[in-house]
Order: structure tokens, then C-alpha cells, then sequence
């Protein structure tokens, strides 16, 4: 059997923050694509359990519980210069953390930005303090010449999605259009193919065998990890050819002003969208920090007034328990729910995850780029993985080896990396990976029933979204 490519090799140590569905999923990739011995890696988290796969490894573990009060003590000790720490956490602050490893000499790479408890619910902070707006300001504040390089924000979505942006950019562009080498050749790009909207096109189909039961909330990713992100307030990058603005938007006076927010959670707002696979469908429009970094990367002109510039959003739809779950919750005034449980890749029995990205304009219609992982296909591919995981474990195992052979860069997201080096090392576990070109625009299907006097129909990619209070 031909052995597996190696991308990187570890000379140190890493340190894994959290071994959930991610963590548990990432492990494998990183012992096949990484240079290094088991004994080089390091899990911390706060209890013994669900650590059986590591244990099948060799790979040491430690039950620590890491907060703020103690999470110089706990991560000091373990980091060296040119060692990495892969945060896979929730509730930690990814901005202490990315201090420390500049301090330490270390790199660093994590999927989502946190902040440390009680950010997201914390009624005393305005919406606009507990967006994911505020948090990459934050974060980005810290950039500063000849540091180690932390790679943030960097799993499927945000991540992988800022790749196939790109992809698709040249697949509309067509073959005699080379890849454009700069942040502003790329928005140019856009611009002159007449690009208004960005979709992160979503479809969990994805169910397991045991029902759900009521209290219980399912996912098949971390329950924890969703609820957060699903309770800030919806987030969108808000393009320069919209003429309207949603009635509650809130609008960002520093940084890069390329979002806007919207004075509800993404759980309580739902958004049309569209896949090959799935059709038109309803999605919720979860704040991600690529709605952000995608809108920026692509805005030409000044900050305060930019030329051009795309709406970008999130449109997820998870899993049918998964919605079952928020519906429950919605209805309880979104209180913690008593049950959580997310569905590993042994209980899940049928499905898909359709991940891409869905660019729409004038010139060109509709085009999907993406994804279409099935739970056998991921199966095959690689233990402990769900297709929802393997989208997210890939990017994390491409970004450890781009990080290490490039461990003096800074700060950067998904957005600053070599698209096409980076899809080459995930595209061997994304499945079938598709571009499918569609006539369907968010008004298809619209006023079949009622009239909708509001619409602007000079715009068939306006953003049109729902309430659900």
C-alpha cells in the first residue's frame, strides 16, 4: 500500500487544547501527514473520558481544566520555541492565548475565535462587543513584524470555504485568466466578473440511529461549540450594491467596516440558499468569521467608503435533529439545554454534508463549489471521522504543515493563504468535489402565495431574511 505524503515534519512538541469530535477527528491526519512520533503530541482537557482513540495512538493525555486563571501555568511548561499549540477548545480565550505563544516562540492555530465565558450572553455588553466582528479586530490588533506564525480561524467554515472562494473566482474567470497573486488583484477579479453575493452554502442530511429525545440537543459537531456561535448576534459582510438595510442592523464605527450585525441571534434568523445536492432550502444565518475575512478580502477602496465589495453569509443547515433541537430551544427563550449530545461517526447511518460556496451575480447566474461528503465516504477515508469532521480536520492538518514550514509569518487567516497549496492537501478527503453552474436566485418561488410588496426585484440577490421570534 503506498504510504500516505508527508507535508511537514515536527521537531517539538504539540500541544492539542481539546479533543472533541474535531480533536478526536484531526489526530489521524496529523500522525499520517506529519513527520512525528506519537509521543511528540500532548492532549489536554478537562476530564479522562472520550480519550479511547488516543489511547489506540500512544499519545499522551492530561485532564486539566484550562481557564483563565491558570492557563499561563498549564500551557508555559509544555511550549518551546517551534513547538505548536492546535486550540480546539471553547471558552479560552484565543487572543490569550495567541499572546502566549508569541511569547514562547510558538505557532498556533485554532477553527473559530473564542473569547473567554460568558461573552456571548452577557446582556451588560451591547450586541456589536459580542460579535465575531469584535473578536477578529481583537485578535488582528496583535500583528506585529517577526512573530511566530498563528494560523486562526481555520477549519472548513471559516477556512477551507476562503479556498473554494478563490477556485470558483477562476473557474468563472475561465482558464485564460491566471491566478491573480495579490489581496486586491483577487477583489478586482470579483469586481469585473460582476460578483454581488457570497452564500456559505450549507446541508447537514447527515442522521444517526438513536432519537433524538426532548431536552436533548444533537449536532454532529460540539453542542457546546454550535449553541455559541448560534446565540451571537447574526453577522453578515454587507456589500456595496445593497439598497436596503435590514430594519435592526448595527453597523461597525472601527476596523475594517466590511459587516454588519443584526440585533438577534443567527439562530433566529433564516436566510434562502441553495445547493446541488439539497435544492433551495432554508438555512440559519450563523455568524462566521469568514462572512467577515471574505468581504474584507474581496472590498476595493477605502475603508469608510469602499468601490466594491460583496455580501457574504453564512446559510446553515445542520442536521435535522439539529434543527429539531434549536426549534426546542427558541421555544424555551434559548436556555442551556438539560441533554447534549453529538453524534459520532458510529451512530450516524445515512447522509451527507454538502460544504461550499455559492457566488451569484448579474453576469453569471449562480455557481456552487463544494464538498458533497457522505458519512460512508468519510468513513473510508479516515477513523473517527463524520463527514461534518473530516471537512474540519482536513483544513486543521493542511494549516499544522503550512504553518511549520513557514513558522515566521505572523498572524494570518485563511484568506492570506496559498489557496491552491492548501486545497491540494485537503482535497484527497472532501469527496466529490463539485462546481455546478444554477439559474436560481433567493426570489425563485416567491409570492406564490402572498404578495410581497417589499421585494426588489431589480435585485434578485438582495438579502431577504425572516424573523422568528
Amino acid at each position: 500500500m503506498e504510504r500516505p505524503p508527508r507535508f511537514a515534519e515536527l521537531p517539538g512538541r504539540l500541544v492539542m487544547l481539546g479533543f472533541g469530535s474535531i480533536g478526536r477527528a484531526v489526530l489521524p491526519l496529523l500522525l499520517r501527514h506529519i513527520a512525528l512520533r506519537p509521543q511528540q503530541i500532548e492532549i489536554l482537557k478537562p476530564s479522562a473520558r472520550g480519550l479511547a482513540s488516543a489511547d489506540a495512538a500512544g499519545v499522551r493525555h492530561t485532564a486539566a481544566r484550562v481557564e483563565r486563571d491558570n492557563y499561563r501555568d498549564c500551557l508555559v511548561p509544555r511550549l518551546r520555541p517551534g513547538d505548536v499549540l492546535l486550540n480546539l477548545s471553547v471558552d479560552v480565550s484565543s487572543r490569550a492565548l495567541i499572546r502566549l505563544c508569541q511569547q514562547q516562540g510558538a505557532l498556533y492555530l485554532d477553527a473559530s475565535t473564542e473569547p473567554w465565558p460568558g461573552v456571548y450572553t452577557d446582556r451588560r455588553l451591547p450586541p456589536a462587543q459580542r460579535t465575531n466582528y469584535r473578536l477578529r479586530e481583537d485578535v488582528l490588533a496583535l500583528r506585529g513584524p517577526g512573530q511566530p506564525t498563528a494560523l486562526i480561524t481555520l477549519g472548513a467554515n471559516p477556512g477551507l470555504v476562503s479556498f473554494l472562494v478563490k477556485q470558483a473566482l477562476l473557474d468563472l474567470a475561465g482558464p485564460q485568466v491566471p491566478a491573480p497573486r495579490r489581496r486586491e488583484d483577487w477583489a478586482a477579479l470579483a469586481e469585473r466578473l460582476g460578483l454581488n453575493v457570497i452564500h456559505i452554502a450549507e446541508r447537514d442530511s447527515q442522521s444517526g440511529r438513536r432519537r433524538r429525545r426532548p431536552g436533548e440537543f444533537f449536532n454532529t459537531w460540539s453542542v457546546d461549540g454550535f449553541l455559541s456561535e448560534a446565540l451571537q448576534p447574526a453577522e453578515l459582510g454587507w456589500g456595496t450594491h445593497e439598497r436596503h438595510i435590514p430594519f435592526d442592523a448595527g453597523h461597525h464605527d472601527d476596523g475594517c467596516r466590511a459587516a454588519i450585525y443584526l440585533n438577534r441571534p443567527g439562530a433566529a434568523t433564516r436566510v434562502r440558499s441553495w445547493a446541488p445536492h439539497a435544492g433551495a432550502y432554508l438555512g440559519f444565518l450563523v455568524t462566521h468569521a469568514e462572512s467577515i475575512s471574505i468581504a474584507d478580502a474581496l472590498s476595493l477602496g477605502p475603508t469608510e467608503a469602499p468601490r466594491y465589495r460583496p455580501t457574504v453569509h453564512y446559510a446553515y443547515h445542520p442536521c435535522d435533529a439539529t434543527v429539531l433541537s434549536l426549534h426546542e430551544r427558541a421555544g424555551q427563550a434559548w436556555a442551556e439545554p438539560p441533554a447534549k449530545h453529538v453524534l459520532n461517526e458510529g451512530e450516524i447511518d445515512s447522509g451527507m454534508d454538502e460544504l461550499g460556496v455559492l457566488l451569484m451575480g448579474p453576469g453569471f447566474g449562480a455557481y456552487w463549489l463544494g464538498s458533497q461528503l457522505t458519512i460512508d465516504q468519510a468513513r473510508d477515508l479516515c477513523p473517527c471521522n463524520s463527514a461534518t469532521s473530516l471537512q474540519v480536520a482536513a483544513p486543521l492538518m493542511a494549516g499544522v504543515a503550512w504553518a511549520l514550514n513557514h513558522p515566521r509569518e505572523g498572524i494570518l487567516e485563511p484568506d492570506d493563504l496559498p489557496y491552491d497549496e492548501m486545497l491540494s492537501m485537503c482535497r484527497p478527503y472532501l469527496g466529490p468535489v463539485v462546481g455546478v453552474r444554477s439559474a436560481w436566485t433567493p426570489l425563485e418561488g416567491r409570492e406564490r402565495l402572498f404578495d410581497e410588496p417589499w421585494l426588489d426585484r431589480r435585485d434578485p440577490w438582495q438579502f431577504v431574511n425572516f424573523r422568528v421570534d
